[in-house]
């Protein structure tokens, strides 16, 4: 007797072609595996990272903005005591108010480098790194994020310095050029931020970031002309400080206050503004390979 075989259910076949064609339907609407579904700029994601970074130095503001502006004071009182006595005068002012914006741009430059130098060392340190690459972030986006929340805590430390020095008699920051001010500052913490984060992308430990501050960014700092102007030097060190890129932050920073600076006239001014401009472009350069080729940071 032959077996019997039951007929399939009536619409199984439909059935089975309509799962079929539900998959391909799936796979005509969704990116195949690995196929990245956020396109242009992942401002969500950019804008949590700001926020991340700048929430992390708000939470200890008392060391990352109300401290430099004391220590910041500090420099102003002892310098102005040791060598502005007997009422002397640079580049037609008074040595406090000729000094207190090199002091200003150098304590934004110095907190922008330390902020971000920061970011990226401390999630290598402490094991955390994949929370920074694991989200849908491009390289790009990762630099912009850490930069602008490194820019924020400079522009702030700015802003309470400037406050600070405002209490410290004879001191007057009247802006002749307030263009000079702002484009000087951010282009000196851009700068600085950049810096800082190649220098967490390098560094293995705290001791190497330390060496980067010590022996590069502070000596950079101090010899910008932030105390004197470079013409009571020998032509030597003339040379060299022009070759210093902190120099021209400090004294562009300066002239947008004095309407007067050791860079030149408004030409040589103007030219700095953008030798700046494009120094931080090739830094920006240099910062986004070095994401992109994940050294010291993936492997």
């Amino acid at each position: 007797m032959a077996d019997q075989v039951n007929p399939a259910p009536a619409g199984a076949e439909h059935s089975d072609a309509s799962l079929v064609e539900g998959e391909g339907g799936n796979r005509g609407r969704f990116p195949a595996r690995g196929v990245p579904v956020i396109t242009g700029i992942n401002r969500v994601g950019l804008w949590s990272l700001y926020i991340k970074e700048v929430r992390r130095f708000l939470k200890v503001q008392t060391q990352t903005i109300w401290a430099p502006a004391v220590t910041t004071l500090l420099f102003l009182v002892i310098f102005s005591v040791a060598l502005g006595r007997g009422g002397r005068e640079v580049l037609g002012v008074n040595f406090p108010t000729f000094v207190a914006p090199g002091l200003i741009a150098m304590a934004m430059m110095q907190n922008a480098f330390a902020n971000s130098s920061f970011s990226l060392l401390s999630g290598k340190i402490q094991g955390t790194i994949i929370d920074l690459l694991m989200p849908p972030l491009s390289e790009g986006e990762l630099m912009l994020g850490i930069v602008g929340a490194a820019v924020t805590r400079g522009i702030a430390v700015g802003f309470v310095v400037a406050a600070a020095m405002l209490l410290y008699p004879g001191v007057s920051l009247a802006m002749a050029h307030p263009w000079a001010v702002a484009w000087f500052g951010l282009m000196g913490t851009v700068m600085l931020s950049l810096l800082g984060l190649m220098a967490s992308i390098w560094a293995e430990k705290f001791d190497h970031n330390a060496a980067v501050t010590n022996f590069v960014i502070s000596p950079l700092a101090m010899l910008s002309g932030t105390f004197y102007i470079i013409d009571r030097l020998a032509p030597t060190f003339q040379a060299i400080s022009r070759a210093n890129p902190f120099f021209y932050v400090i004294s562009g920073f300066r002239y947008g206050f004095l309407g007067q600076s050791d860079i030149g006239d408004a030409a040589h001014v103007a030219g700095a503004s953008l030798g700046l401009l494009a120094f931080n472009a090739l830094l920006a350069l240099i910062a986004y390979r070095l994401l992109k080729s994940g050294w010291k940071i993936k492997n």
